[in-house]
């Protein structure tokens, strides 16, 4: 049991227990450890904290041998935006994908799939889903994080995804309260303001918070946006009319209620983040997110002292935090809880079928829909005390009956085998033969009856026969085959950069270099029979323009990035793109990354006469992007174009295949269909 530090008094212990710090390394620093025995309840993680699934697990049994019941957050939304696999990209498309598929079960397993690797890593609590409905297509930082700009298509994946990582005891945080799809700026830069009058807001941006109230969230992150509407003066996570008089009120939420990140600018930029802690909490917040940019004891220190002195002013009225302090309590017991539960609810059986079936009428071609939507009945939703619920209608998940609580990750002694290695456990139904990933590789998870050999390379997470893991180039987020070996230095300008012989990690010299991943011929090994869930939903995503007419590449490409600045959200170290999935296909494979005003003759120049295949991310967003696909066009018009982003410009190109994000699984799915695989 958690014993608390003596000297520590009750007002200072609630102004710990309130707050949600990071840190920097790989091990728990003995601040953060001291900080736990002071009462500190929470600590986030990004991905600067996590090397593997092995050193994951060890570092949150160091947090839990200083407080067995530690809250211990990340931002896991899977798709674009990932920490567990922040160097590779993650094995999982993100909300865009699996709103684009609009199988509101398939949502389901990708998020319990996602909350089980959380969970065997000891992560209880994530910062997950965006609920956010993206009805500006501008959006610089939600874009394909939002399930999509329908309401109602937002508000019951929404549901979904709640349900499927709730179901595996991790407690999910609805965001961006009360919606950050209609803006223009990213709150990580300024304040973001939204200017629709309150109907408008209620029946769009309120809808996806609804649904997942009624699926039971565990909590709610606030946005750092100004809406007028519901609150001129103050940002949403100042507000008590947003907050206290919105969300607990008119709403009706009870679970937590956590801010986004304190040092975004919006905030910190504004108010400060001690004066801003203060105005959170005393609007109805509860938890106190910092540490994506601010990760030290002092920032701990700075805001503790902040919320102490604000109740001994009278400014914070002390019964609010102590009820802040205790809803972050009741939210830790309840993970506790999950944790040493029963067997986590089984993956239904068939949700990740071959290669084959996916491609039979599920990939949309030139816009047709040919995917299968999960039936409303069968969406199982968890209610705030911990009821399964199941909704008549999945646009309006209210009405419901109250069945058995939903379980927790399997206990020591459950009949699943152990991940090896560095391998992330596996989570099994009765019935179930599972075999862990060795190596590097994550665990996987089977429906029941099922068996599931996972494999050890090809990427984490991704069932293969064999094969090499595929490591990132974390400069410029070009994919190269990785072994053991040391990074290579940058090549002279315009000279090919290739991996020694043991496979090493590429870094490639200036933006435009290309990159040819050759030494890893066993990448090619193939796929297993039973795809994960995320391959699965990456492939059921995708909407291909031009397949009538479109014969597969059959020799090495060149693939030109028109690459974007990267999202603070998503970050520059995570990979994206086909390259590396295309080098499994076609060996060969070559590739650089473009950017401005020349992107499109220096891609032409680098290609030489090789095929091209163009890779864009939110093209409708970027002028340069889109100048540079009309040169590459003009000159080369049997040219591929993959957009990774939200496909709001018109399909063009010899092929055009949307894959509705970046995630490392939505390039492998786009490179089987390029190479015909």
């Amino acid at each position: 049991m958690t014993t608390f530090a003596s000297g520590t008094d009750t007002l200072t212990r609630d102004a710990l227990t309130v707050l949600q710090p990071g840190f920097t390394g790989t091990t728990a620093p003995d601040w953060l450890l001291r900080r736990l025995g002071e009462g500190l309840a929470s600590v986030g993680l990004f991905g600067r904290n996590i090397a593997s699934p092995e050193q994951l697990a060890a570092l949150t049994a160091q947090l839990r041998a200083e407080r067995d019941d530690v809250l211990v957050a990340i931002d896991e939304e899977g798709g674009d935006v990932t920490r567990l696999e922040v160097r590779t990209g993650s094995s999982f498309p993100g909300n865009h994908a699996l709103g684009a598929v609009d199988d509101v079960e398939l949502t389901r397993e990708v998020a319990a799939e996602l909350g089980r690797r959380l969970a065997a890593c000891g992560v209880n609590f994530n910062w997950a889903p965006s609920a956010d409905v993206n009805s500006n297509p501008g959006n610089p930082v939600i874009g394909v994080r939002s399930f999509g700009a329908d309401p109602a298509l937002v508000a019951r994946h929404t549901a979904a995804y709640v349900t499927g990582l709730q179901s595996v005891g991790v407690a999910a945080c609805t965001k961006h309260f009360p919606g950050h799809g209609d803006t223009a700026v990213d709150s990580h830069h300024a304040l973001p303001r939204i200017d629709v009058g309150a109907s408008v807001l209620t029946d769009r941006e309120l809808a996806p918070f609804r649904a997942a109230i009624a699926a039971g969230t565990r909590a709610v992150m606030s946005a750092h946006i100004l809406v007028p509407a519901l609150d001129p003066e103050r940002p949403a996570t100042l507000s008590r009319r947003i907050l206290t008089d919105l969300l607990r009120g008119e709403l009706g939420y009870d679970g937590l209620i956590v801010t986004d990140g304190m040092e975004m600018q919006a905030i910190a930029g504004t108010y400060g983040i001690e004066r801003g802690s203060v105005l959170a909490v005393a609007a109805g917040a509860d938890a106190i997110c910092v540490g994506g940019g601010l990760a030290d004891d002092e920032t701990v220190r700075r805001l503790r002292d902040a919320l102490v002195e604000a109740v001994r002013t009278g400014e914070l009225p002390e019964e609010r935090l102590a009820d802040a302090a205790e809803r972050v309590r009741r939210l830790a017991r309840w993970t506790a809880a999950a944790a040493a539960g029963t067997t986590a609810e089984p993956r239904p059986a068939g949700g990740a079928g071959s290669r084959q079936a996916a491609r039979a009428g599920q990939v949309r071609l030139n816009g047709a829909e040919g995917r299968e939507r999960g039936a409303a009945g069968a969406l199982g939703v968890p209610t705030a005390t911990g009821g399964l619920v199941t909704p008549g209608n999945v646009d309006d998940p209210v009405a419901a009956t109250v069945g058995a609580g939903f379980g927790a990750p399997t206990a020591t002694g459950d009949p699943v085998a152990a991940a090896a290695a560095d391998g992330f456990g596996v989570s099994a139904g009765a019935g179930e033969s599972v075999a862990a990933a060795g190596a590097d590789g994550f665990g996987v998870s089977a429906g029941a009856g099922e068996s599931v050999a996972a494999g050890v390379g090809d990427g984490l997470g991704v069932s293969v026969a064999a094969g090499a893991p595929v490591a990132p180039n974390v400069d410029d987020g070009l994919e190269v085959p990785a072994g053991a070996a040391a990074p290579v230095g940058p090549a002279a300008a315009g000279g090919p950069v290739a991996p020694t012989a043991a496979d090493s990690l590429v870094t490639p010299g200036a933006v435009g270099d290309p990159v040819t991943p050759t030494g890893a011929d066993d990448l090619t090994a193939p796929v297993a029979a039973d795809d994960p869930v995320g391959l699965h939903a990456a492939r059921r995503a995708l909407v291909v323009t031009g397949a009538d007419g479109f014969t597969p590449l059959t020799e090495a490409p060149y693939v030109a990035a028109l690459t974007p600045v990267a999202n603070i959200a998503v970050g520059d170290e995570t990979p994206w793109g086909v390259a590396a999935e295309l080098f499994h296909l076609l060996p060969g494979t070559e590739t650089g990354s473009f950017a401005g005003a020349d992107a499109g003759h220096d891609a032409l120049a680098a290609a030489g006469p090789r095929r091209i295949v163009a890779v864009v991310r939110d093209e409708h967003r970027h002028p340069w992007m889109a100048a540079a696909l009309d040169t590459l066009l003009a000159a080369r018009p049997d040219t591929v174009v993959v957009e990774m982003g939200v496909p709001q410009a018109a399909p063009r190109g010899a092929l055009h295949i949307a894959t509705h994000g970046a995630a490392r699984v939505c390039g492998r799915a786009a490179a089987e269909i390029i190479a015909g695989a």
